[in-house]
């Protein structure tokens, strides 16, 4: 492949390409490069698009790496870090703008909605997502980032911004950093004692849902609910 995006022919370069053919017609590097706009000596924006996917494995992992970290892979720095960070971070949230006016009804549609912002992250977080009487999106609450392998909180660190706030309930959501969504014996405990201080407050605890990512035909999340768990 030529060194220079201005070397290749004006019909395979990522912009022209676009504007002719529409953002599809791209593969993963030559998006990448739009966002990069410019190479170093010897490698194009493309080659630095493709050497960032072969060495996180996926663009889901990419996405999940902080501005730090990509600022000190060769050929970024921390402007085209910043540029990377903000555009996976547009991304997660058209998603979730998308389905705003959708009901949180069912884990399916929970998962679509957060495993863009969850699944390829490398620690824990926990996030409290408020309900309206339609059990629509109505905020976001992360309540603790952990480590590579538990997050650790109390049920009224949970409650709190569902009462302050007024929601009408919550659906509690972290995420494993293995990809494997089953839940630890840790999950199960916690998430009785969320169930039991929800009802003693009379507040509508809708699920817990563990955020993985698909892996041998299993499903990438686990659901509390669904499980039986919660009623």
């Amino acid at each position: 492949m030529s060194e220079r995006i201005t070397d290749l022919p004006l019909d395979e370069r990522p912009r022209e390409k676009l504007a002719k053919l529409g953002p599809a017609a791209l593969d993963n590097a030559e998006l990448l490069a739009l966002f990069l706009r410019t190479g170093t000596k010897g490698r194009s924006a493309i080659q630095i698009g493709r050497d960032l996917l072969e060495h996180y494995g996926s663009i889901g992992s990419l996405g999940s790496a902080g501005v730090q970290e990509l600022a000190n892979q060769p050929g970024l720095g921390l402007a085209k870090a910043c540029q990377l960070v903000a555009a996976f971070e547009l991304g997660a949230r058209a998603v979730r703008e998308q389905i705003s006016q959708t009901p949180l009804d069912s884990p399916e549609v929970i998962y679509r909605t957060f495993a863009a912002q969850l699944a390829w992250l490398r620690h824990e977080r926990l996030l409290v997502v408020l309900l309206d009487t339609r059990l629509r999106h109505a905020g976001t609450v992360e309540i603790s980032a952990g480590n590579l392998t538990e997050t650790v909180a109390h049920p009224r660190e949970i409650l709190r911004p569902v009462i302050t706030r007024g929601a009408y309930g919550f659906v509690m959501i972290h995420n494993h950093p293995s990809g494997d969504p089953s839940p630890s014996k840790a999950d199960d405990q916690f998430t009785r004692r969320l169930i039991e201080a929800a009802d003693l407050l009379q507040l509508t605890f809708l699920d817990h849902i563990i955020i993985g990512r698909p892996d041998g035909g299993r499903e990438p999340y686990f659901s509390f609910r669904e499980a039986g768990v919660m009623g």
